[in-house]
């Protein structure tokens, strides 16, 4: 009988087996993060919220490629709605005419600039991998095809150019234009991505970049 009250003091004294049914990574709209960026629970929140907020996010990312001066948050915070937008973008302009009556448009086809810029991209990702870069493969798609705004802008600008007849005068301000978003790109590009590689592999981190870019300026300065 004694022996049965042991193993039932046993039982009552022996440790707590409740567990906290809260949800891991829940967040509330009114909590702070330590970075001071205020924490969403997009469970909760209205979808029309979660669209502007997302698109936010976007521009901002736009805006630090524009200005490259902040280099955390393209890496942070990393998506692939802008890079999309901006290889649909380039693609539907770029893409050259299919008709007979129009044979002397040569440009590429919407399918090829869409793998031109996505391997591209690809290609000059695992280069940085295998350099040792300490970035993820999605973080640094990500700033390859961000980066690939003010290609875009001198895109647009040619585009206009194109409207009018053209003269030497015009190709030239066609070339300076795509040089500048060449350049820029280039540059953006390097601003985010340079740090994560070691010191003495970034020349060799930056060629496949300039490549990279180089390609794709070209096709916007020979699309007629």
């Amino acid at each position: 009988m004694d022996s049965k009250l042991d193993m039932f003091e046993d039982v009552n004294t022996s440790p707590s087996l409740e567990g906290d049914m809260s949800i891991p990574g829940k967040r509330t709209t009114t909590a702070t993060s330590a970075s001071g960026v205020p924490d969403y629970n997009t469970l909760d929140e209205p979808i029309r919220e979660t669209v502007l907020r997302d698109i936010r996010a976007v521009g901002i990312k736009f805006y630090h490629v524009l200005y490259p001066k902040e280099k955390s948050s393209l890496l942070r915070d990393w998506d692939l709605w802008g890079p999309l937008v901006l290889c649909t973008f380039m693609a539907t302009i770029l893409q050259g005419s299919s008709s007979a009556d129009n044979m002397s448009d040569n440009g590429p086809e919407f399918a090829q600039v869409f793998v031109i810029v996505w391997i591209g991209a690809a290609v000059v990702t695992l280069n940085s991998k295998l350099l040792g870069g300490n970035i993820s493969f999605f973080q640094s798609v990500c700033v390859l095809g961000y980066c690939l705004t003010p290609v875009a802008i001198s895109l647009i600008v040619c585009r206009v150019i194109l409207l009018a007849t053209q003269t030497r005068l015009l190709f030239f301000l066609r070339f300076v234009t795509t040089t500048m978003g060449f350049a820029w790109a280039t540059y953006a590009s390097f601003v985010f991505l340079g740090q994560s590689q070691p010191p003495h592999r970034k020349p060799l981190a930056v060629y496949p970049i300039f490549l990279f870019f180089f390609i794709i300026s070209w096709l916007v300065l020979s699309h007629n």
